[in-house]
């Protein structure tokens, strides 16, 4: 299949599915929806998606956009040709698919991982020794320790048991215990879409993807439908200390998303799709090198509703957020050195991938070699100012508001 006509980013029922993005066109920054395999312009209704998804009907699609032809008539290209060095981009280029929105991320959302990891460490590797405080611990729980709810009294119960043997910390804190972690991961427009490069700082030495489910969600709190993300992360800062969390989250292209947001249509795509997805990882590197991975949601240990009302909290965000769900995917296949586990290296290829939701690919570079990210919110008003697309509030809301 031809990298310009990449179908293969979408769902296998996609002519089916209703989704959203937005592709960079010569008059700028355009929101789009793919429905029963045409391509509308969306801006005639709302300019950016933030607005698009404010709109969005209970039931149905809002009307008024603009027919844009066939998406198969459509032309996207990647960032890099097939051998490595970068290309020339051709037609449409793929952006992230959302603006406004606020990019929230829940950490350690996968307990049973959280809990395991503490336990192997424990153990030095031995697998004895690791079931038998694995069922030291689920004896004094009262159960199954991977069964163990956020929140519950069986999570109060491990948590007291882990601190009795020195197994504690602030990540099983945040894993078992009634808050989930919910942080800010990357400003306001500057998160890339499929075809694009994704950053790692140059002075990580221990990197990884973060291959995850992604809930798109209205100011009121009302989610509307999910995409893929990748939370790349640099496990050498965060791992000195959590205070340094936002150096190993947040730089230059270091999040990605897309290639659409599958909206909820209560028939082919609901939230127990979200709930039952299975994300595919694979990784190709420039020298040969081949690591694949997979994650189910079955396995998250909060709900994806209990995770988007924490991330709401107290606070209110008026062009919507998405939430990046975690994910139980941790890579420790050997890459270099035997021990050493695995880091990203420039050039490597990364795949995140569902049946409902497509797949989003990204190619590693340093994020300060990415492309610079100097599009804020001042452009874009400008350029939709430009374009005639903000429209004059009318006079009766008007005096209203100056009231």
């Amino acid at each position: 299949m031809s990298d310009s006509l990449p179908t293969a980013m979408l769902p296998g029922d996609w002519r089916s599915a209703t989704l959203i993005g937005r592709i960079e066109t010569a008059e700028g920054p355009t929101p789009i929806m793919i429905k029963n395999g045409e391509v509308f312009d969306m801006s005639p209704i709302a300019p950016t998606v933030s607005q698009l998804l404010k709109v969005w009907p209970e039931q149905g699609v809002p009307e008024g956009g603009l027919p844009f032809g066939g998406f198969e008539d459509f032309e996207f290209s990647k960032l890099w040709a097939k051998d490595g060095t970068a290309a020339h981009r051709t037609g449409n280029q793929l952006l992230s698919p959302i603006d406004l929105q606020c990019v929230k991320a829940a950490g350690v959302t996968f307990a049973v991982s959280a809990v395991e990891r503490v336990i192997e460490e424990r153990a030095r590797g031995d697998a004895d020794k690791a079931q038998s405080i694995r069922n030291d611990l689920a004896e004094r729980v009262g159960g199954d320790i991977r069964s163990v709810k956020p929140g519950s009294e069986a999570s109060a119960k491990l948590k007291a048991a882990l601190i009795a043997d020195g197994l504690w910390s602030q990540y099983l804190e945040v894993a078992i215990g009634p808050d989930a972690e919910v942080f800010t991961k990357s400003p306001v427009l500057s998160s890339v879409g499929w075809g694009d490069e994704v950053g790692v700082r140059s002075d990580s030495t221990w990197n990884n993807p973060e291959p995850e489910v992604v809930m798109v969600v209205t100011p009121e709190g009302r989610a509307v439908g999910a995409t893929l993300g990748n939370d790349v992360n640099l496990r050498c800062f965060e791992g000195r200390s959590a205070l340094l969390l936002g150096k190993a989250k947040d730089n230059n292209a270091s999040c990605a998303l897309g290639p659409f947001i599958r909206m909820f249509d209560g028939e082919s795509f609901t939230l127990d799709d979200v709930r039952s997805a299975v994300l595919d990882l694979k990784i190709d590197g420039p020298e040969g090198y081949e690591l694949v991975g997979r994650s189910t949601m079955a396995d998250i240990s909060r709900d994806p509703l209990d995770l988007i009302e924490q991330a709401m909290s107290e606070h209110h965000y008026p062009d919507g957020f998405v939430l990046m769900l975690g994910t139980l995917f941790a890579p420790t296949q050997d890459r270099d050195t035997p021990g050493r586990g695995f880091t990203h290296k420039v050039g490597d290829v990364v795949k995140v991938s569902s049946p409902k939701l497509g797949c989003l690919e990204n190619r590693v570079t340093y994020s300060k070699d990415a492309r610079h990210w100097n599009f804020g919110i001042a452009d874009l008003m400008q350029n939709l100012a430009d374009r005639g697309l903000l429209k004059p509030r009318n006079t009766a809301q008007g005096k209203k508001l100056a009231s």
